[in-house]
């Protein structure tokens, strides 16, 4: 169960800072300069997905309906640690994003078999 929810709350957490990142303030926040537009896409395809695949684990691990109330109680807790985070310390929220990304995506494959 902890592992369901590590890796729900991880993808929920990395698409929401990858929308986030998206947003020319926000990316300024982090790298000082608006982001290209080629660079814009790639972060909001990114956090789309990371969003949708965020929907697995909880649908794995519960039923489909309770699955899904699951999954957007996760998108919520995922937005309230980016809105936490962001103003206080942005670069570490991009880092952190990332480690957590990659950590979910690695626990995700324990839901293939």
């Amino acid at each position: 169960m902890i592992h369901t929810i590590l890796c729900a709350l991880g993808l929920a957490y990395a698409g929401m800072a990858s929308l986030s990142l998206a947003m020319d303030r926000h990316h300024g926040q982090v790298w000082g300069r608006d982001a290209a537009p080629n660079v814009r896409r790639a972060l909001q395809l990114t956090g789309a997905l990371l969003l949708a695949l965020a929907i697995w684990p909880c649908v794995a691990g519960w039923s489909a309906t309770v699955g899904v109330v699951a999954w957007l109680g996760f998108l919520s807790a995922g937005a309230l640690l980016v809105v936490l985070l962001l103003p206080y310390a942005p670069r570490l929220l991009f880092r952190s994003s990332l480690l957590a990304a990659v950590a979910a995506l690695a626990g995700l494959v324990t839901f293939l078999h």
